[in-house]
């Protein structure tokens, strides 16, 4: 199980609300969307810290947002009725995208915060065909960041459903980055700061691929030097390189 990366549930509230008013600076988003969680236990229950729904981020403060423990049962895949989780505490909703970070830090133990995203770049190329079929291909090394030879892109399912966020686990199964179809991106990693970054290197690589497609065929990498990225990125993480 991840450890906590904060002292304090105060620490980790206050990472998240500074990071949240940190994604329009970043050009990651535009007003109320997009949502961050962070893993942290309380009281002896497994659970997340959630920035709550539809409440702008300049005027949030670090009491809105929600903590939501781990339900004990999988989430039924075809409920898609919008809503809360059924066991929650704060004194504004969770983000009404709960089930994605929820599902996602349960199911993996290694994944420490979730940042969902409406980046501009990546919502664009979210909404063409060619990328919701294939993904964001190996046509930079940097791709290799997102844990694979290409950055996914999860089929479209309505805002806040349990079907958006079966498909974002299943993009998600070997990579730390995706895209969601005519919508935008998730990102994770093992701390807040790790998922965040990886949020700017996804958008950056996003908007490089759309400036390639506008001005021809993008090249892309073989299978060989996308492996040797991949080799080299983990060393990286290592410690080692």
């Amino acid at each position: 199980m991840t450890a906590p990366a904060f002292a304090t549930e105060q620490a980790a509230r206050s990472a998240l609300l500074e990071t949240a008013r940190a994604l329009a600076p970043a050009d990651l988003n535009a007003g109320r969307a997009g949502n961050l969680s962070v893993r942290w236990h309380r009281g002896g229950r497994d659970g997340l810290l959630l920035t709550p729904s539809a409440t702008d981020y300049g005027a949030m403060s670090e009491d809105d947002i929600a903590w939501l423990p781990f339900a004990p049962d999988e989430p039924a895949a075809d409920d898609d009725a919008p809503g809360c989780p059924a066991e929650w505490f704060g004194p504004r909703p969770p983000s009404s995208e709960w089930r994605i970070h929820h599902d996602l830090q349960r199911a993996q133990p290694g994944i420490g915060a979730v940042v969902h995203a409406h980046a501009p770049y990546a919502s664009t190329l979210a909404c063409l065909a060619q990328v919701q079929r294939d993904g964001v291909p190996a046509f930079h090394y940097m791709v290799a960041v997102a844990g694979g030879d290409s950055i996914p892109c999860a089929p479209y399912a309505s805002f806040g459903s349990a079907r958006l966020s079966a498909l974002a686990l299943e993009a998600l199964r070997e990579r730390r980055a995706c895209l969601l179809a005519n919508h935008g991106m998730v990102a994770v990693g093992a701390s807040l700061a790790a998922a965040f970054e990886l949020a700017l290197e996804v958008e950056w690589l996003c908007r490089v691929y759309w400036q390639a497609l506008q001005a021809g065929c993008p090249v892309l990498l073989d299978a060989g030097q996308i492996g040797e990225a991949l080799a080299r990125f983990a060393l990286y993480r290592a410690g080692r390189h």
